[in-house]
């Protein structure tokens, strides 16, 4: 029996992708209004899909609708930085005693999401500092994917952009700071798989805090 083509991508879901993946990480475009009509030229579609996916955007808090002006993508703020911290704490937390308590903590995809940062630690440039970013967010999603919640997991995920926005940020506001960032999160690995409660939670708190602090201290 054939097998069913998987269902196109519509073109609200494209331009949306291509925003979140391509133009909302991008730290340079805070602060600056997006122009429809040329969105919709780089995506190849045409501009009411393109409007659909500000209006999504919109909704996830990630894009503002300025009277007259039209969209506009938001400054992260001191306050927006810390509160997006918090947030990340609690549902890290969270995963990782849910994850020890059912015996499987995701030990293994961690540390190789660790070896490709490692990798990536001795390459220059925006390029690789997303990139590596990128995998912090996989490191951290990965440990949330674990609790077997999925709504929350569908809310950290909405959450990536503003982690690598922050995330690229903080490598080149500290010195070393993909170095630090691997050995903490090495530390976190480490508690969990001593099945360590207490040592996992101090280690993701402590991870959070430095990456909160190396940004509102800029």
């Amino acid at each position: 029996m054939p097998k069913t083509p998987p269902p196109a991508t519509s073109g609200r879901d494209k331009a949306y992708d291509y925003l979140r993946e391509h133009v909302l990480v991008d730290a340079r475009m805070q602060g600056r209004f997006l122009n429809e009509k040329q969105l919709a030229e780089e995506i190849g579609v045409s501009r009411t899909p393109v409007r659909e996916a500000l209006l999504l955007l919109v909704a996830d808090g990630l894009v503002e609708m300025i009277p007259q002006r039209g969209a506009q993508i938001p400054v992260l703020s001191g306050r927006d930085i810390s509160e997006l911290m918090e947030m990340r704490q609690v549902l890290e937390v969270h995963a990782a005693e849910v994850a020890l308590a059912s015996g499987n903590p995701p030990v293994a995809e961690m540390e190789r999401i660790i070896d490709e940062q490692e990798a990536l630690r001795s390459a220059d440039g925006e390029d690789n500092a997303q990139a590596f970013i990128e995998r912090d967010a996989a490191f951290h999603q990965v440990l949330i994917d674990s609790a077997g919640n999925a709504l929350m997991s569908a809310t950290y995920n909405k959450l990536r952009v503003r982690q690598v926005l922050v995330g690229v940020a903080a490598l080149y506001r500290s010195a070393d700071r993909q170095l630090h960032v691997c050995t903490e999160h090495r530390g976190i690995v480490e508690a969990l798989r001593a099945e360590d409660a207490t040592a996992a939670r101090a280690a993701i708190v402590s991870h959070l805090a430095v990456t909160r602090d190396v940004l509102l201290r800029a």
